[in-house]
């Protein structure tokens, strides 16, 4: 889907998502020390909301400008310390080592982009931050529900480790079960510390 498509769908609801963080960047960033904070593509900025409101600075960064308007609009509500952009991020070039915490959730895209997104966040987090992927696990196609059905978009741990462990000591990489309704979607959960 492009932007449009992406603003579109978020017009045609309140909340396309749950306003809840994500479990599984609750889970591992739940114990961190707030600073600086980059989300990639953020959507409605659930995850960046809940960073800011336990004390992070948070960049947000997103390509549907509808989306960045409703982070935005939370921000200003709450007085939280959040700056969106509207940007693509297979095209953005975030600010290099200056982020205490990268979080990349959901994002699904082929191969060759999303390498270079993992390699951007990679150079975007500083010595000792941290570094958070979430997606859909590429075995969630047949072992799970939901989400995207293209395995060409669909993430793998070995495809994370690949790109992060080069330079990050990997803390936690796991297909993790999630809950949906009588079912269950398996998500890619990886965790990194910047060497």
């Amino acid at each position: 889907m492009d932007a449009g498509a992406w603003d579109d769908r978020y017009r045609a609801a309140e909340r396309v998502w749950s306003a809840e963080p994500n479990r599984w960047v609750v889970r591992e960033a739940a114990g961190l020390e707030p600073g600086r904070a980059l989300d990639l593509a953020a959507g409605e900025g659930r995850n960046a909301v809940w960073l800011a409101s336990r004390g992070w600075r948070v960049d947000a960064v997103d390509f549907s400008p509808v989306a960045v308007r409703r982070i935005t609009d939370a921000a200003a509500h709450h007085r939280w310390a959040i700056r969106a952009e509207v940007a693509d991020v297979t095209q953005h070039t975030p600010e290099e080592a200056a982020y205490d915490l990268v979080v990349i959730s959901y994002l699904h895209l082929p191969r060759q982009d999303m390498a270079g997104v993992l390699k951007n966040a990679r150079r975007a987090v500083r010595p000792a931050g941290t570094l958070l992927l979430v997606g859909h696990d590429v075995a969630n196609l047949e072992h799970g529900t939901g989400g995207p059905q293209d395995p060409r978009v669909l993430t793998s741990v070995e495809q994370v480790r690949a790109a992060w462990e080069p330079c990050a000591d990997i803390v936690l990489a796991e297909v993790a079960r999630r809950p949906v309704g009588e079912a269950e979607a398996l998500d890619t959960v990886v965790r990194a510390v910047h060497r």
